[in-house]
C-alpha cells in the first residue's frame, strides 16, 4: 500500500510540476497513464542511478556544500524525460523543474503525514 501511495504522489508532484512551470511538461495527448508511467520511471532511477551520480559527485558536493545536489537531481529528471512523455526545455529547466517538484512533493508529503495518509504507523 505505501508503494502505490508513494507512486500516486510522485505522480500528483509531477503532473503539479507541469502546471506551474513550463520548462517541464507532458507530450501533446498525454494521460493519466503516461504520468503514472513517469512518476515510476522517476522511482527507479532515483532507487538505482540517483545514489551513483551522489557517489561519484561526492567530492565536488561536498566543495558545494551540497549544492550539487541540485544539479544531480536536474540530471536525474532529464533521464526521466529521455524515457517517458515528460519534456524538459533543457539541462537549466531541468535544474529549476527538479527544485520545483522536490518543494510539491514535500508539500504532498507533509498534507498526507497530516490527514494520517502517508502509511507510517506509530
Amino acid at each position: 500500500m505505501g508503494f502505490v501511495v508513494r507512486l500516486l504522489v510522485n505522480a500528483l508532484a509531477l503532473y503539479l510540476l507541469t502546471r506551474v512551470y513550463s520548462g517541464v511538461s507532458f507530450a501533446p495527448g498525454a494521460d493519466a497513464v503516461s504520468v503514472l508511467i513517469a512518476a515510476a520511471v522517476m522511482g527507479i532511477v532515483n532507487a538505482l542511478v540517483r545514489p551513483v551520480l551522489l557517489l561519484l559527485s561526492l567530492p565536488v558536493n561536498v566543495l558545494t556544500l551540497g549544492l550539487f545536489t541540485l544539479v544531480v537531481n536536474g540530471i536525474v529528471l532529464w533521464l526521466v524525460a529521455a524515457a517517458t512523455a515528460l519534456n524538459v526545455a533543457g539541462f537549466g529547466a531541468a535544474v529549476v523543474g527538479a527544485l520545483i517538484l522536490t518543494v510539491i512533493a514535500w508539500v504532498l508529503d507533509a498534507i498526507l503525514g497530516a490527514l494520517g495518509l502517508d502509511g507510517v504507523h506509530e
